[in-house]
């Protein structure tokens, strides 16, 4: 058993570092710029696919640019609308992998330590759920990794229909906000 979690938890890390591979690649060749410029014009699209790149540490930057540039000229509301759709469906996409996983990985790594009982307490407390809760909000609507954000949530046991509805609102109101600041810096 302890074998297997071991492997779980390097194939969870694997996992993790394949993505931030590929996003830095993505960033470092160009092609995420060319691909974001290339549906900049199509407001709905191309509001879409930014948001779909608003997740990542490595894509946000250009995401969070072609989105600002996208609002400069077009409603920050339909912005903000396709943007969050297409950060959330990034975002379950992440759920799915991190939410029961990486949390239940993490978990197991902590109650190994010393202080078992107290730390265990301390993730079953109600208040410690609703903290995570929200801290996971305020990371998925920042530019900031919702990986983290994610995980976060995963201690917080969110069901999935939830998550979504919540992933959207956030990445809507931190979309809207980057928007409004275009708006004001024009």
């Amino acid at each position: 058993m302890k074998t297997k979690n071991k492997y779980l938890i390097i194939i969870d890390l694997a996992i993790i570092m394949s993505s931030i591979f590929a996003a830095i690649i993505l960033a470092k060749t160009d092609i995420l710029v060319n691909i974001l410029t290339a549906t900049k014009e199509l407001e709905i699209i191309g509001s879409f696919v930014a948001g779909l790149f608003f997740t990542s540490a490595f894509t946000t930057a250009p995401a969070i640019v072609t989105l600002a540039e996208i609002a400069q000229v077009n409603s920050i509301w339909i912005v903000a609308i396709y943007g969050a759709l297409g950060a959330a469906i990034s975002d379950l996409i992440i759920f799915k992998f991190l939410k029961d996983r990486f949390s239940k990985h993490l978990i197991e790594l902590i109650e190994k330590k010393e202080g078992k009982k107290r730390i265990k307490h301390l993730l079953n407390l109600k208040n410690f759920k609703w903290l995570t809760f929200l801290i996971g909000g305020l990371i998925i609507a920042s530019p900031l990794p919702d990986e983290l954000g994610i995980a976060l949530l995963g201690f917080s046991k969110i069901k999935q229909p939830l998550f979504i509805a919540f992933s959207f609102v956030a990445n809507f109101i931190g979309i809207l906000l980057i928007g409004i600041v275009a708006r004001a810096l024009i």
